[in-house]
C-alpha cells in the first residue's frame, strides 16, 4: 500500500497535466451517503423520484422527498481533507482541473476553479419554462420554490435520470482527457455512465490511470496502473505531505 503510495508521488512529481475524476466516494466524509450500497440514497428513496419524467408529471411529490432531508444534508455538508488536499493540488499548478460525477459542489467550496460538473450542481435551480437560474440559498425549501418570473415549480439543476449531461462540461471533460498524462481516480464505483467512460477516453490517450478506492471498482482491474485501496482522506493526506502543501 505504501509502495502504491509512493510510486503515485514519483508519478505526479514527473507529470505535465494532471487531473482528478471524482465520484460520491469521496464526499462520504463529508457526511453525504453515496447512492449505492448500505447506506446508499437508493435505499432511502426509490430511483424512480430522480426520474425526469417523474419529476415532471409528480413535481409537488418529488419536491416533498428533496425537502425531506435529501437537502439538508447536502447544503450542510463541508469540503474533507481530500477535497483541500485537491485544492492545493491545483493551487500549487500540479492539479490542472477535476471532473466530478458530484453535485454537492464540495470542490469548488474547497477551493478548486477549474471544475467541470458532469451531473449539475444542487447548489442551483432552473426553470424548466424559461430557465431561469436562482440559487437555492433564495428559497427556504419548506416548500417547492417557485419562478420568479413565471411562477413554475422549479427544477434541481443537477441531472436526473432520462436527461443529457451538461453539454459544456462534458466537452470540457472530454479535452481534459484528451490531454492529461495523469488521472487520479478517486471515489469513483465506474458505474454510472456516461460519466464512467471519461477514465477510459483518458487511458486511450496513453494517461497513467493512478485510483483510489477502498474497494476495486470496475476500472481496477481494466485500465488502473496505480491501484491505492485507502480512503480519500488517508490517501489524498499522504500525497500532499510529500509535495509540502
Amino acid at each position: 500500500m505504501q509502495g502504491a503510495v509512493q510510486d503515485t508521488i514519483n508519478v505526479l512529481g514527473k507529470s505535465k497535466y494532471v487531473i482528478a475524476f471524482t465520484g460520491a466516494g469521496i464526499s462520504v466524509a463529508s457526511g453525504i451517503p453515496p447512492f449505492r450500497g448500505e447506506n446508499g440514497i437508493w435505499n432511502k428513496y426509490k430511483e424512480k423520484l430522480f426520474d425526469i419524467n417523474y419529476f415532471i408529471n409528480h413535481t409537488q411529490e418529488t419536491w416533498d422527498m428533496l425537502c425531506d432531508g435529501f437537502y439538508e444534508t447536502t447544503l450542510k455538508a463541508t469540503p474533507n481533507a481530500a477535497h483541500i488536499a485537491i485544492a492545493k493540488l491545483e493551487e500549487s499548478g500540479l492539479l490542472k482541473s477535476v471532473v466530478t460525477q458530484n453535485i454537492d459542489n464540495l470542490h469548488t467550496k474547497a477551493g478548486n476553479k477549474n471544475v467541470c460538473e458532469l451531473h449539475g450542481n444542487a447548489q442551483r435551480l432552473i426553470c424548466m419554462k424559461d430557465n431561469s437560474k436562482y440559487s437555492i440559498t433564495d428559497f427556504d425549501l419548506q416548500v417547492a420554490p417557485r419562478c420568479k418570473l413565471c411562477n413554475e415549480i422549479l427544477k434541481p439543476d443537477f441531472v436526473f435520470f432520462g436527461e443529457m449531461l451538461p453539454e459544456y462540461d462534458l466537452q470540457m471533460s472530454i479535452k481534459e482527457c484528451s490531454i492529461c498524462d495523469v488521472m487520479l481516480v478517486i471515489g469513483s464505483t465506474g458505474t454510472v455512465y456516461p460519466a464512467a467512460s471519461l477514465p477510459f477516453e483518458a487511458k486511450k490517450h496513453k494517461a497513467t490511470i493512478i485510483e483510489i478506492n477502498p474497494s476495486p471498482s470496475t476500472f481496477t482491474n481494466n485500465i488502473t496502473d496505480i491501484f491505492i485501496p485507502l480512503k480519500a482522506t488517508e490517501a489524498m493526506t499522504e500525497i500532499i505531505k510529500h509535495f509540502n502543501l
